[in-house]
């Protein structure tokens, strides 16, 4: 949509009115802030839900799907979406306009519709504004559906960098035992963690080869052995406080979301779709199209702790 703006087709010229039309979906809104006045989200609503509601052993589609691009490099986008991906890497999305526009959008949608009429989708940038708001929105009680691929990850992309299991799997515990103990040392304070965000599970997509996504593969193997020998505490601390929050300190925030000084990547549970084809094309690893590609070839794999 942002791309048929920018290039101004519209009419039989705009493609992506094609994507929305060709699901049976139909745009309800478009989400536009910042002085670029780009696209950089949209609302659809369904328009087959009406033909499950007699059938209750189908799956219910949504009725509504508010939906985040990525990044777009061209002259109309590249600062403020370079900016924003900026934010996903410092863990401060949560001080962006856009987020709390998004929010506005995903709480009137909330208060009309129900959550579970309304899911969430994104991709790269977008997929680190849905994590934001889904995990804001389960906060207080609402679990929103939500599909995420390509999510950023502000963490050094391990599982590329180093081959050996066990050195990765000594660097993650190494890391998460160091910064447990500097918040020791400091005294940080947590918040208890609230039994709705342990509940809430979106969908993850990510690709072994895109370092964007990447290391959400070794956080949740690194949850999943420190949660085996016991130690679940310990990672819990290491991941809501990265070290440069520790050694800078917490700053208080009026953001909308409650998670404005934990890193956006903290998630305690996932269905974590992981795609197993070999790729040596970074930009095609983090593209969109793996994801529909007929010869998909992928791995699943539920992660749930309760912290």
């Amino acid at each position: 949509m942002e791309m048929d703006r920018q290039r101004k087709r519209v009419g039989a010229e705009a493609q992506a009115k094609r994507w929305w039309e060709d699901s049976h979906f139909t745009l309800l809104e478009t989400l536009m802030e910042g002085s670029d006045s780009s696209i950089y989200g949209a609302i659809f609503e369904y328009n087959f839900s009406y033909n499950y509601q007699n059938f209750s052993s189908l799956r219910v589609p949504p009725r509504y799907v508010i939906a985040f691009r990525g990044t777009i490099l061209t002259s109309q986008t590249w600062f403020s979406d370079a900016r924003h991906d900026l934010r996903c890497i410092f863990d401060n999305l949560h001080h962006s306009p856009k987020f709390e526009h998004a929010m506005q959008a995903i709480h009137n949608m909330v208060v009309k519709y129900r959550d579970t009429s309304v899911w969430l989708a994104g991709h790269s940038l977008g997929a680190g504004l849905a994590v934001l708001a889904g995990k804001t929105m389960a906060r207080f009680g609402f679990f929103l559906e939500a599909y995420i691929f390509n999510p950023p990850i502000s963490s050094i992309p391990l599982e590329t960098l180093i081959k050996c299991k066990m050195l990765k799997g000594g660097i993650r515990f190494g890391g998460s035992l160091l910064k447990a103990v500097v918040a020791k040392i400091f005294k940080v304070q947590e918040d208890d963690l609230p039994m709705n965000i342990v509940r809430w599970t979106p969908y993850l997509y990510v690709n072994p080869a895109d370092p964007i996504c990447l290391e959400y593969i070794g956080y949740f193997k690194n949850k999943t052995f420190i949660s085996k020998i016991g130690l679940s505490e310990i990672e819990r601390t290491a991941t809501r406080n990265p070290l440069r929050s520790l050694l800078v300190g917490k700053k208080k925030t009026s953001s909308p979301s409650e998670f404005a000084n934990e890193p956006l990547h903290f998630l305690t549970s996932a269905y974590m779709t992981v795609n197993k084809n070999v790729s040596h094309d970074i930009r095609k690893a983090h593209g969109l199209d793996q994801w529909r590609d007929p010869s998909f070839n992928g791995e699943y794999v539920f992660y749930q702790f309760n912290s």
